[in-house]
């Protein structure tokens, strides 16, 4: 590095805490340059989920004209490996290999089942548009090679995400554990930000040859991004086949303590009832915006952009706030707060046909989310038994990822079953839209009943303590 470039570095690292977010989670053994290189796994989990979730589920409904209630499913199957999440954290911890790695071969892993699944997806929707060669193939063979691409591309987020988060957490010294998980996950909301923008500027001109040729470029960089986040982190162990494996706890019985301690599963149902709020419009805001709103697929793949700046602003406000000592619960319940006139505002968006005021919404629901995310988050690993951080934090992860694909693929049943019923003959009838806006706001409601308690109990500890 010359004498210019070691300037710069130091005086942009020196900005330090004050303005870089997540800046004091770096140490001497860990700088920020490595911490920001091994978030970069966390930029390709958030590129896939943009892909997924905002720019193929508006094609394959609008110009594709595949029912939403198929496409809800379809993004769905990648969830269906969530639940999954803690116990791959847990086998991570005590996995024994001859290259003396625990975690990067389950990483490597996740990398080459994202990178399968985006290989096989171009062809798939080659099949469900009925283009080129694949006119002659029955139907059911583009919509099964998609959900295999879906849950492939899923399987491999979820392992690569579960596992590298674990790898930060070993890397890091215990003090810095919150700020390091904080940093990820500011790392994959900018993900989804700039991938959402490429993507919108890639296909303004929509063509499915400029779509196959976005969802190959993903899966190329997929694979580089991937690999340079995992470049020389983890230290090998040598010798570690020979060395004698002591007992070790199972999982089944690691989780039975987690589960009885804390309030432990009323926390995980609150997580479960409030990402289902937040994340049932997943499959239908892009699709609501072209088909209501009339905007472009470029315009529409933008709002995903705007969802995550709404969640980066959340997180990082919640991050201020938090490390001053605040409630984690109750930041959570404002989360929830703000989502309720955010949803209001997208259903009033229709009958006002204003684009901006569908905009503010769309922003403010990924801002609620945002403070909502991060509250759970921290409660959770200030509330983690001792020696079981990454079981809660895979816990977490599983309802959460969980809900969300409950979540996505009712909301599209459910906009198909009220469309049908309401008898909408107009692909433009935004009732089936509002109708599952308005169960998010329910469910929200319902979210902030569970959390008070926790709230309460919070305090009082606090103040028996005191």
């Amino acid at each position: 590095m010359n004498r210019v470039s070691r300037k710069v570095m130091m005086a942009w690292i020196g900005m330090g805490t004050r303005f870089l977010p997540f800046a004091d989670a770096a140490t001497i053994d860990m700088p920020l340059s490595r911490l920001l290189r091994l978030s970069l796994f966390q930029v390709s989990v958030g590129m896939a989920l943009v892909l997924l979730v905002g720019t193929l589920n508006r094609v394959m409904i609008v110009e594709l004209d595949v029912p939403a209630s198929l496409v809800g499913v379809m993004i769905s199957l990648p969830l269906l490996f969530a639940p999954f999440r803690a116990v791959i954290g847990f086998r991570s911890d005590n996995h024994r290999s001859h290259l003396g790695w625990k975690r990067a071969p389950y990483i490597f892993r996740g990398a080459m089942l994202q990178f399968g699944g985006l290989a096989i997806m171009p062809f798939a929707l080659l099949v469900l548009s009925g283009g080129g060669n694949a006119t002659s193939a029955p139907a059911w063979v583009g919509d099964f090679g998609a959900g295999v691409a879906f849950l492939l591309v899923g399987a491999g987020l979820h392992i690569t995400q579960t596992v590298g988060l674990a790898l930060a957490t070993d890397l890091s010294p215990p003090e810095s554990h919150p700020n390091v998980v904080g940093l990820m996950y500011v790392m994959l909301l900018a993900g989804m930000i700039l991938s959402a923008m490429l993507f919108g500027a890639f296909l303004a001109d929509f063509s499915p040859g400029r779509l196959i040729q976005v969802i190959q470029a993903s899966a190329v960089l997929t694979l580089v991004l991937n690999t340079c986040a995992l470049w020389k982190q983890e230290r090998r162990v040598s010798g570690l086949m020979s060395q004698p494996q002591h007992s070790k706890p199972e999982f089944r019985i690691a989780w039975s303590q987690f589960i009885q301690g804390g309030h432990a599963l009323r926390r995980l149902i609150a997580v479960g009832f409030g990402t289902m709020a937040f994340s049932m419009e997943d499959v239908l805001l892009e699709p609501y915006g072209g088909q209501v709103l009339h905007l472009s697929v470029g315009d529409t793949t933008k709002l995903t952009a705007t969802l995550a700046i709404g969640g980066l602003f959340g997180f990082g406000l919640a991050s201020r706030v938090l490390s001053r000592g605040a409630d984690p619960f109750r930041m959570a319940c404002y989360g929830a707060l703000v989502g309720i006139p955010a949803f209001a505002a997208v259903i009033l968006s229709n009958p006002m046909q204003s684009t901006l005021l569908f905009a503010i919404g769309t922003a403010g629901i990924g801002f609620g989310a945002g403070l909502f995310g991060h509250g759970t988050l921290t409660a959770t690993m200030n509330l983690a038994p001792r020696n079981q951080a990454g079981l809660a934090l895979g816990a977490w992860g599983a309802v959460q990822a969980s809900a969300a694909g409950v979540a996505i693929a009712l909301g599209g049943i459910l906009r198909d079953i009220v469309a049908a019923y309401t008898n909408s003959a107009t692909p433009n009838d935004a009732t089936g839209y509002d109708f599952v806006y308005s169960v998010e706001i329910i469910l929200l409601f319902i979210t902030l009943i569970t959390m008070l308690p926790l709230i309460r109990r919070v305090s009082g500890q606090a103040i028996r303590e005191g």
